[in-house]
């Protein structure tokens, strides 16, 4: 058993938290607000973001970061991708030995389109940083959170690091596989986000399921054809954090980013989703970032395209999903061949 640290205290950094304390770890967990906090602790509760769920008395909760990195050698991060560099900034003058940085946040870093992990080794020192291991696949907190079946991916350039990640996480309830696609695994987790948006809006303009599986189906291929050109392997789209975790944000109420495009399919202005959500929605930033990356790469990505119109250029959302059913007729099959080189 070791001591680990979670900084972020949201229903997935919550969520693993419990994981980590089912499996008999001392489980520290950050939080910025002082009520939050008190609450876990004194309550064992984090009511806004897992409301009903009971935590383990096993999790100590803290505002101080310097009291939750005491003693542990492996921290998670799960805080939103635009805090990252933020919350990377606090833990480096504190840091005093090398640790093993697990991240569970997906993303990409608008402007400089960076993914988490090569955020992590910009920031943090390479004497500081044992290894990075990403954590990604089909996980609801609200499921997690009940110990309902769930399986992910994690995913490290240092193979060791991955598997001491998996013992770390492993259960029963929570099954742990791994990959050494570090680039696929991140970029699929972060781009489903996108494609949940599309699947959202399509819901919420009141189509039916024909379209939403060609948005899914679709949407995978150019994930694809941006993740291999940016040096991923193919096959990990066919897995846990490609189509896996496409079908569990593009088909859930629990997905924020569906949630968050079908309200915007209804009618919303975006602005005004974002305030209605009170939670952050990664796929609005991560379609920004991946349109942007897309046109640099010269990579067609037509659905991100037309979201970051909706979004960015104020298109509407029924002129949205017309123009992507009158584009130019092309093969289907196609985009596969292509990925074969």
């Amino acid at each position: 058993m070791e001591k680990v640290a979670v900084l972020g205290a949201g229903s997935w950094g919550t969520a693993l938290a419990i994981v980590l304390a089912d499996n008999g770890h001392h489980v520290s967990l950050w939080g910025r607000r002082e009520e939050q906090v008190l609450e876990i602790n004194e309550e064992h509760r984090n009511e806004r973001y897992l409301p009903g769920i009971e935590l383990p008395e096993t999790i100590h909760a803290t505002v101080k970061v310097e009291e939750c990195l005491k003693d542990a050698e492996t921290l998670v991060l799960v805080t939103p991708t635009k805090a990252m560099r933020d919350v990377l900034g606090q833990l480096k003058p504190i840091l005093s030995r090398p640790v093993t940085i697990v991240h569970a946040s997906k993303g990409i870093e608008p402007g400089t389109y960076k993914r988490i992990s090569e955020i992590i080794e910009e920031e943090i020192p390479a004497d500081l940083l044992k290894a990075v291991v990403v954590l990604s696949g089909p996980s609801h907190a609200e499921e997690v959170s009940l110990r309902q079946p769930t399986t992910v991916t994690v995913s490290s350039e240092n193979n060791d690091a991955a598997e001491n990640v998996q013992d770390l996480f492993i259960n029963q309830n929570f099954r742990v596989y791994t990959n050494p696609d570090v680039v696929g695994v991140e970029l699929g987790g972060a781009l489903k986000n996108i494609i949940a948006l599309g699947a959202g809006l399509s819901d919420g303009l009141g189509y039916g399921d024909n379209a939403k599986a060609a948005l899914i189906t679709r949407g995978l291929a150019e994930i694809a054809r941006l993740g291999t050109h940016m040096g991923a392997n193919p096959l990990t789209f066919s897995g846990l954090t490609g189509i896996g975790d496409l079908i569990v944000t593009c088909t859930s109420v629990h997905s924020r980013n569906w949630r968050a495009g079908n309200m915007l399919g209804k009618g919303m202005a975006l602005d005004e989703v974002l305030a209605n959500m009170g939670m952050v929605v990664e796929g609005v930033r991560t379609t920004q970032a991946a349109y942007e990356l897309s046109k640099r790469e010269q990579v067609e990505m037509p659905i991100t395209a037309v979201l970051y119109d909706v979004l960015f250029n104020n298109k509407g959302a029924k002129q949205a999903v017309d123009d992507l059913m009158q584009r130019t007729r092309t093969h289907e099959v196609e985009d596969v061949s292509s990925l074969k080189g």
